[in-house]
């Protein structure tokens, strides 16, 4: 797997830290926050047209996925941290 692959040095860190689950959605949640500022720079350059100072709506749908991937993760790892 690419990712894997790409990400080795990161996946080592946190999963020695963490544990292998922890590790891996601690990568992921650095993962989807550069994405977020990826969206996010973007969406300062395409501006809607209807709600002027607003991203337009595809940038916005996509930042609302990635909050509640985040969201999602965060409390998969907050109940893994209470059973360790």
């Amino acid at each position: 797997m690419p990712v894997f692959d790409e990400k080795r040095e990161e996946l080592e860190h946190y999963v020695t830290m963490m544990g292998v689950p922890r590790g891996r959605l601690e990568v992921t949640m650095d993962m989807i926050t550069d994405a977020m500022s990826l969206v996010g720079q973007h969406g300062v350059y395409c501006q809607s047209q209807r709600w002027p100072g607003k991203p337009v709506m595809d940038i916005q749908l996509v930042m609302k996925g990635l909050t509640d991937a985040k969201e999602v993760i965060q409390s998969g790892m907050a109940e893994l941290k209470q059973k360790a």
